[in-house]
């Protein structure tokens, strides 16, 4: 009996090492496979800006405005149901050069995988329908997924974007403008992802502290 259970046991054990080993390959592995970028691998100085959750009809035309001002541009990862309710928003971004991308339709993390690519694609529809251009970027929602998300992901041609990890503001929890701003001139390096967030509530503090960051990095030559 005993050698039975142990055997039991050895197996178990074997396949929770199985599952973990193949749940989640590693960001090692789609770096690799160029599935999923959180940086970019440069010297020059550059970093990249990115905005979640817009468009918002107050917030993301001040962020506009403020990256027109200081020639910087912005990817913007858009709530389609946000796009659909702001489409003149949507298309002032492309006209002005910002890149348009996808990161779902409602924002609902708890969704199954056919859910969540039906999202996408409703969303694509959208911004193309505004803007004649289709997005090939994909942020998934809280920048959860799984293997077999980015595999279904990349079968329908788009490429992941998350972040750097140092890099995230949290700007959502409205910690302070002063507190966003030095996070980011603090932290960010050649090659960055910041995320920022254009919509889902209040972003005041996210214009004000980017008032604050633009100008800096433009006279740091990023």
């Amino acid at each position: 009996m005993k050698k039975y259970i142990s055997l039991l046991l050895f197996v178990a054990l074997l396949f929770v090492l199985f599952e973990s080993a193949s749940a989640n390959k590693g960001r090692k592995y789609y770096e690799q496979a160029g599935q999923i970028l959180w940086d970019i691998n440069t010297d020059e100085k550059v970093i990249a800006l990115t905005f979640d959750d817009g468009p918002h009809r107050k917030y993301t035309p001040e962020i506009l405005d403020l990256l027109n001002k200081y020639g910087a541009k912005g990817t913007f990862f858009i709530l389609g149901a946000n796009a659909e309710r702001n489409p003149e928003i949507v298309l002032r971004m492309y006209e002005e050069g910002h890149e348009l991308a996808n990161h779902t339709f409602t924002h609902q993390s708890r969704k199954n995988i056919p859910s969540i690519l039906r999202e996408i694609k409703q969303t694509d529809e959208t911004i193309f329908a505004i803007t004649g251009q289709s997005t090939t970027l994909f942020r998934p929602v809280a920048g959860n997924y799984t293997d077999e998300l980015i595999e279904a992901v990349v079968q329908e041609g788009y490429k992941v974007v998350l972040w750097s990890w140092h890099l995230d503001t949290l700007d959502w929890k409205n910690p302070g403008a002063e507190k966003i701003t030095n996070f980011v001139l603090e932290g960010a390096k050649a090659g960055n992802v910041v995320i920022f967030h254009d919509g889902g509530g209040n972003r005041e503090q996210t214009v004000k502290a980017l008032s604050n960051i633009l100008p800096k990095l433009q006279q740091q030559g990023v």
